[in-house]
């Protein structure tokens, strides 16, 4: 999915699903409650529906796009809101950490393709972030906020739980976005309640739920061997049994599941 209505005359293309419905637009600007002192971050300008709505109330937009071919639309609009602030190229490429000023908000109908690993990036790298209201597949949604011991839970649900508040604000029904796509939608919510997660910790959480069939002790063995004994001794520190899976514990857990492992000088 890509942020906003289709460009004039021009064919879907890299996976692009374009929002045509104006009263949603306006409905996720409303949600990302945005102020004059606002840096908002989109990814995935389109054909700019959302970038006008959110410029005249902020005091920067930065738009990452990365179909040069869609010129033509974003740069008049940036040119005439004069806080537009265009970034051509991939965001999992392209360096966040550069944009000036930081955002200090994320507002973007997301392509599907990249919205985890774009969310846990933007999380990480750009701590100057204190809230999302970005559009999702409903799959992702629903794994981003999924509790511990459902079928959903992994390690995304784990690495974003740690640094933010995850809300649904919204399903969304295929009919508003053009070309229809497949799948349902979700506006969801993120609202920072600390900081992104270790390398160490993330790390951990990765290599815990890389075999989600095995034990997590197991699963970690399998990413590092010699660990097997450590990470029981660690499950069974934090009040976890020694041979209990990865989707039983909780972010916070896995926080000190992680400290308990480095205790014992295992690093993965």
């Amino acid at each position: 999915m890509t942020g906003s209505r289709p460009p004039a005359g021009s064919p879907r293309r890299l996976g692009q699903n374009f929002l045509a419905d104006p009263n949603l637009l306006d409905a996720i600007v409303r949600e990302a409650a945005l102020g004059p002192a606002d840096v908002v971050l989109e990814v995935g300008g389109g054909g700019g529906a959302l970038t006008e709505r959110l410029a005249p109330g902020v005091a920067c937009v930065h738009v990452v796009e990365v179909d040069e071919r869609l010129h033509k639309d974003l740069e008049p609009l940036a040119r005439e809101a004069g806080n537009v602030d265009l970034v051509w190229g991939d965001a999992l490429r392209v360096d966040l950490g550069n944009l000036a000023p930081p955002p200090t908000k994320m507002v973007a109908n997301l392509p599907y393709s990249i919205a985890t690993p774009l969310l846990i990036r933007t999380i990480s790298d750009l701590p100057s972030l204190e809230s999302w209201v970005v559009m999702v597949q409903r799959e992702i949604a629903d794994r981003l906020r999924a509790d511990a011991g459902t079928r959903e839970y992994g390690s995304a649900s784990v690495l974003v739980q740690l640094a933010c508040e995850v809300t649904l604000l919204r399903t969304v029904d295929p009919a508003v976005f053009v070309p229809r796509p497949r799948v349902g939608s979700a506006l969801l919510g993120l609202r920072r309640i600390g900081p992104a997660a270790s390398e160490r910790v993330a790390r951990v959480v990765r290599a815990a739920f890389a075999h989600r069939r095995k034990s997590l002790a197991r699963s970690l063995e399998l990413a590092r061997p010699g660990t097997l004994e450590p990470a029981r001794r660690a499950l069974e520190e934090i009040g976890r049994p020694a041979e209990a899976r990865a989707e039983v514990l909780s972010p916070q857990q896995f926080e000190r599941f992680a400290a308990a492992l480095a205790e014992q000088g295992v690093e993965l």
